[in-house]
Parts: structure tokens; sequence; C-alpha cells
């Protein structure tokens, strides 16, 4: 059995700032301590199910060098570093069996949500087919590609319930209740921990039951970017062009791997500096 997990910081116990996840300051080096100790949870509630699983886990926060390669649980490969096909989804392929996204948060624009967002500040909305996907559901539909299910997450209730509402077979577990932005009532970190390897146990151990996600093509794409320039150089992209509304960049997709690599590039374009 071969299983990624794919690792992102907002959604972990006890972050609820952006000082905790950014790198250049206060309180990161504990956020990487904390993000390392959920992902050997989930990486021992994995063998628990199945000892003799390939476990991949893929550092998928910001710089994708996050996660203390030394304190990883020796068992698991680590997927690190930037850029790389499939971002945040880092050694998935066709040969997975299931996919665990531990620590993520909620979509720009959803809220009560800790640390809500879709890939960078640059990105407001992104609509395929004109349903609202944040990262859980571009991860979901791009693993749903590949035929590979996915069997749990990790992060607040309103992630939670993000992903519930588009795999409701799949195993959640809250480590944090959202009260805005940048507030939480969050579980002890020895308590998430425990909770996590039980539910990933449960979640490997019943992936039968989960369906892949998936979004046939071709596909509808609209993207909300948060400033005119950003739109400027999208549709320097062959096959995007402007939408109503000034903010807006759209495209047709083949099908879903298309989409998801096209909004990967969207998304780096908006972090460009325009001048």
């Amino acid at each position: 059995m071969k299983v990624l997990i794919s690792v992102d910081m907002e959604g972990i116990s006890g972050i609820v700032h952006p000082s905790e996840t950014n790198p250049d300051r206060y309180d990161y080096e504990r956020s990487r301590a904390l993000m390392t100790a959920e992902a050997n949870s989930v990486i021992a509630g994995v063998l628990d199910a199945e000892p003799t699983a390939v476990v991949r886990v893929a550092d998928a926060h910001g710089p994708f060098r996050n996660l203390l390669p030394e304190e990883l649980d020796r068992r698991a490969h680590l997927v690190r570093g930037r850029p790389r096909p499939l971002g945040m989804l880092g050694g998935l392929d066709e040969h997975t069996d299931a996919l665990l996204l531990v620590g993520y948060h909620a979509r720009a624009g959803r809220g009560p949500a800790v640390l809500a967002h879709t890939m960078n500040d640059g990105i407001l909305d992104v609509r395929v087919a004109g349903r609202s996907l944040g990262e859980i559901g571009l991860g979901a539909a791009m693993a749903g590609h590949l035929g590979v299910p996915v069997v749990l997450l990790s992060g607040d209730d309103s992630a939670c319930a993000e992903l519930g509402a588009l795999v409701p077979s799949a195993v959640t577990v809250a480590v944090k209740q959202a009260l805005g932005q940048g507030a939480a009532v969050a579980l002890h970190p020895a308590e998430a921990r425990d909770r996590l390897r039980r539910a990933a146990a449960e979640a490997v151990g019943g992936r039968a039951r989960v369906a892949p996600l998936v979004l046939a093509g071709p596909l509808e794409v609209e993207v909300d970017l948060s400033a005119p320039f950003m739109v400027d150089l999208a549709t320097l992209v062959p096959g995007v062009s402007r939408a109503d509304g000034g903010r807006t960049v759209a495209f047709t997709a083949a099908d879903f791997a298309e989409a998801y690599r096209l909004v990967l590039l969207l998304a780096q374009l908006a972090t460009t500096n325009p001048g």
C-alpha cells in the first residue's frame, strides 16, 4: 500500500496567527515542531493499520521547507522543496492508495475560519464548474483525477466541514474550533496527536468506503485575483482571458489535471511584483 500525507501549517492545533506560520516571524520554530509532531502522529496511525505501507509526507506549507527532517518518523519519506509537480500534493501519483490532508485550512472567503485563504493573498476565489474550491477541494479533486481518495483531513472545524461537503465518507479531526480569522479554541497538542493517530488508522483501514472526488472535463474555471496587474499578467498565459468584473480571469481545461496546473501557475503569478 502507498500513502501520501500532505501537511500544511495553518490547521495545526494551537496555531492561529500569521506570525506563527512565517519563517521570518515570531514563534515559527515552535510551529515547525508542532507541525512535525502532528505529521508523526498520522504516520504512526497509518502504520498501525498497515504496517507495510509505503508512506510519503509532502511538506505543503509556504516554502515547502517547514517539517524538521531529523524529527520526522524515519519510516516515512519526506517530499520537500519547491517548485515541484502538483505543488502541495508533491509525491502523489496514480499508484497512491490514499491521501491524508493534515493541518489544512478553509478556503478564502469562508468563515469563521482560522487563517482562511486559497494558496496566497492574491487569489480571492477559484470556481471550477461554478463551485468554489480552496486548497482542500482542489487537492481532493486533483487526487480524484488520479483515482485517489482523500480519507482524512485535520484542521479547524470549518476546514473539516469543507471536506465533509465534498467527500462525506472521509474521516475528519477538528483540532480547533474557529472563533475568527486569527482566533480559536484549540485542543492541547498532545490530545490532538492522540486523536490524529487513532483517526489515521481508522481512515486508512476504511479507505475502501471512500470514493475519489472526480470532476470530469472539460471544465470551466474562473479565478478572482486581488489586483488588476495580476489580471494583466494572467492573460499572458495562452487560453486565459479576462472575464466580467475586472478582477476575474477564465479558462477552459480539458480535465482537472490541466485546471490544477493552471491554477498553480496563476497563484505564482499573483505573487509577482509588477514594477
